[in-house]
C-alpha cells in the first residue's frame, strides 16, 4: 500500500528527492528480501499455527492497523481543497485520539505482522519501523 498505492492515490504535495526515493526503495527491497526469505526458509510452525491466538491476536492487529493507515492516509489527503496550501490539523478517525494516526496504523500493522509470524526478522522490522515513524510522529505532533 505504502509503497505502490498511496503514491497515486496524491494529489499535490512536493516531490521526493531522488536520493531520499532510492533509499527507501532500497530498504523496501531488502526488507521484503529478509523478511520472505526469513518465512520460507528458516520459520517453523505447528500445523495448527493459523489457529493458534498469537497468530490470530497478531493477523487481527495487522489488519486493524492497515485499515487506521488507510484511513488516516485519505483524511490526510482531502485536508486542502485543490489550490489551497497551509498547514492543516486533521480531524476524524484515530486523530480525535492520535496526532500521527497514520503512523500509529502503520505502526500497529507492524507489530501485529511481527506476532503472526512470530520471528526475530519480522520483529526487528516492527521495532525499526517504531523508532523511524515514532521520531517522525513526535516531529509532527510538535
Amino acid at each position: 500500500y505504502r509503497s505502490l498505492i498511496f503514491p497515486l492515490l496524491i494529489r499535490e504535495g512536493k516531490p521526493t528527492p531522488f536520493f531520499t526515493f532510492l533509499l527507501a526503495l532500497l530498504f523496501c527491497i531488502y526488507n521484503g528480501y529478509l523478511q520472505g526469505r526469513s518465512l520460507s526458509n528458516y520459520a517453523k510452525y505447528p500445523s495448527g499455527w493459523l489457529e493458534d491466538p498469537c497468530f490470530i491476536t497478531g493477523f487481527i492487529g495487522w489488519l486493524v492497523g492497515m485499515a487506521i493507515n488507510i484511513h488516516s492516509d485519505h483524511i490526510l489527503r482531502n485536508l486542502r481543497k485543490p489550490g489551497e496550501t497551509g498547514y492543516k490539523i486533521p480531524r476524524g478517525g484515530m486523530f480525535e485520539y492520535v496526532s500521527g494516526a497514520n503512523f500509529f496504523g502503520e505502526i500497529l500493522e507492524w507489530f501485529g505482522f511481527a506476532l503472526a509470524c512470530y520471528t526475530i526478522e519480522s520483529l526487528a522490522f516492527a521495532l525499526c519501523t517504531l523508532f523511524i515513524l515514532g521520531s517522525r510522529a513526535k516531529q509532527h505532533h510538535q
